[in-house]
């Protein structure tokens, strides 16, 4: 009888250890907060929590753009290519302007 409450209180541990890790591990994967920019043609953009390490495509290039999450981003030159050229690297709560320079068609952050 006090075998199987032991492998109860052990089960019910060790589910609870994986729980825990299982959800810390998932939103350390995103840059928590929100990232916004607004396109050469004026439309507006927003990625809620985006993930780390993703690399995410400016529809039509960003003209500004405000890093409101906790992770660094990283723009690139061409669309949806995060291993082309680097326009410029914003760090975490900073916004850029991008007019009258190279316009970014990609973003990664991480």
């Amino acid at each position: 009888m006090h075998t199987l409450t032991r492998l109860g209180r052990f089960a019910v541990t060790a589910g609870a250890a994986l729980v825990l890790a299982t959800g810390l591990t998932t939103s350390a994967q995103a840059a928590s907060g929100t990232f916004s920019y607004t396109s050469t043609n004026g439309e507006e953009y927003v990625f809620d929590n985006p993930q780390n390490g993703e690399c995410r495509l400016l529809v039509e290039g960003a003209r500004v753009a405000d890093n409101g999450t906790g992770a660094k981003a990283t723009f690139y030159t061409e669309p949806g290519d995060c291993e082309s050229a680097v326009v410029a690297t914003l760090p975490p709560g900073m916004a850029k302007s991008f007019e009258g320079g190279a316009i970014p068609r990609s973003v990664q952050f991480g």
